[in-house]
């Protein structure tokens, strides 16, 4: 039984499931930053929301205050992505899957490469999203108006100075979706990607840069960088436009990054 963050009633998810399929969602990377601002937002909406992330108490806590279903997962790990599958189907299914979870490691030129920074970078936002589409794919075929939403990123569209490593696993990710459109567009799946520039959230660049003033410095003097809501807001949009509507591809920026290369920063 969960929490149901509208009504303050408590659901069996299946149930929830069950009554609409095709407003229930597998969201990945759900323990912090756009994925965790998604699942908030699609909840509101009244939608069934499987979060997935690897920390199981932080899908708890999000669990309790939302009524979102957690469960926890590594979804570049065959046997995690198995048993997310399990459940999901389980639970009566769902018609959109959501690939949020990613991330960025390091800002090393080619030259000084890291490469356990590219082998984590590849495996998380390339392989990830490759293994629980590929898992996800008869479920939401058979749905018959199913959706897959990649959040890729600017990253993902031109290369820039120290970034080579992200920018190679964005860029791949960019071309398995791609591929996916027009792979499955006889099958009526619908697939999304939503690029977004500078985004500040919690982790992300403490994340790749491992130091918290280095982190604070990549947002220093922006007036409004994004937050994590809003590019959540552009994800429940797109995902909840009629099914015949594709937003193939949506780029989101804050005003003051007129392009990659080009950021205003204030004082």
């Amino acid at each position: 039984m969960t929490h149901d963050a509208q009504t303050g009633s408590a659901q069996d998810p299946a149930a929830q499931n069950n009554s609409n399929p095709n407003r229930a969602a597998v969201v990945t990377g759900a323990s912090t930053g756009i994925g965790e601002a998604t699942v908030r937002a699609l909840r509101a909406d009244g939608w069934t929301v499987f979060a997935v992330a690897r920390r199981a108490e932080r899908l708890a806590a999000l669990e309790t205050e939302t009524g979102a279903v957690g469960i926890p997962a590594d979804i570049a790990e065959d046997d995690d992505v198995e048993r997310l599958l399990a459940k999901v189907t389980e639970a009566g299914g769902a018609g959109t899957l959501i690939n949020i979870a990613g991330g960025a490691r390091g800002a090393d030129p080619v030259a000084t490469a890291n490469t356990d920074d590219w082998d984590w970078m590849y495996r998380v936002n390339v392989l990830g999203t490759l293994k629980l589409t590929r898992a996800f794919l008869p479920m939401l075929r058979a749905n018959g108006e199913g959706t897959v939403l990649n959040l890729t990123s600017t990253a993902g569209l031109v290369a820039y100075e120290g970034g080579a490593g992200y920018n190679a696993a964005k860029f791949a990710q960019h071309a398995l979706t791609g591929a996916l459109r027009l792979e499955e567009a006889e099958n009526n799946l619908r697939v999304i990607e939503v690029a977004p520039g500078l985004v500040q959230t919690e982790e992300f660049a403490l994340n790749r840069l491992g130091d918290a003033q280095a982190a604070s410095k990549v947002y220093q003097g922006v007036e409004k960088p994004l937050t994590a809501e809003d590019v959540a807001d552009v994800v429940r949009y797109a995902v909840s436009a009629p099914h015949h509507v594709n937003l193939d591809q949506i780029i989101i920026r804050p005003v003051a990054q007129a392009a990659t290369h080009k950021l205003i920063r204030k004082g």
